[in-house]
């Protein structure tokens, strides 16, 4: 398999007043194409951080990641935009889901937000499929009209997985997925994710959840910064 995903060197310090936290200590790591690789650690140990900075959302103070072979600190303001919202696709402990919309919309918004005006009125009947379809997918297709206060925590994560989805990324990155779950819910969506990976999406998952982490094909223990 080749390589999509290489973190070198990663560090990463915040100033909280006087104080200074160190989260990540010249950290490395490489994801193969079609992997699924959780990294656990207890709160606080640098996870989040680390998928942050993996998916474009954060920087790092020192260190590089490369994405199919290319610096993404090097890409622009417009091409680091079109990298998150179409070669990355963000899942997140608490959903993030819009509650003035419903279920349909809210897996769509990554293609409302990835297409200007014009282009989305060609694009959107299209674009509704395969939300439909995705939604499908994830055992929701009941549930196309609700809002998110409407459903369940498991189902809203079904949802918020659906629209990571919806442009196709290469690498789906989550964040705690099964954090805000019981553990009868949570192994629902950790199957989901089983699921996509054995369809072939590369898949890199943080939990602090052992056994959850031990379901996937590789797994990492973050401690202090470091993988260990």
């Amino acid at each position: 398999m080749t390589d999509i995903l290489k973190a070198s060197n990663l560090h990463k310090l915040y100033k909280m007043g006087q104080a200074r936290l160190t989260v990540l200590k010249g950290l490395d790591l490489t994801v193969a194409r079609g992997e699924f690789i959780a990294v656990v650690g207890a709160s606080g140990s640098g996870k989040s951080t680390l998928l942050h900075i993996l998916g474009g959302l954060d920087k790092p103070d020192a260190g590089y990641v490369e994405f199919d072979g290319e610096r993404i600190d090097r890409f622009g303001a417009g091409r680091l935009n079109r990298f998150r919202n179409k070669k990355v696709g963000f899942v997140f402990q608490f959903y993030h889901l819009l509650d003035e919309l419903n279920v349909l919309d809210n897996v769509m918004l990554p293609a409302m937000a990835g297409t200007g005006s014009l282009g989305w009125l060609a694009k959107r009947r299209s674009a509704r499929r395969r939300a439909a379809n995705l939604l499908e997918q994830v055992g929701l297709a009941e549930r196309t009209r609700h809002k998110p206060y409407q459903l369940s925590g498991g189902e809203r994560q079904r949802v918020a997985i659906a629209r990571a989805l919806m442009n196709d990324p290469e690498l789906l990155l989550a964040d705690e997925p099964t954090g805000n779950l019981d553990s009868k819910t949570g192994n629902g969506i950790l199957e989901v994710l089983e699921t996509l990976n054995r369809g072939g999406q590369t898949l890199v998952m943080v939990t602090h959840d052992e056994r959850m982490g031990a379901r996937t094909n590789r797994l990492i223990r973050l401690v202090d910064g470091r993988i260990v």
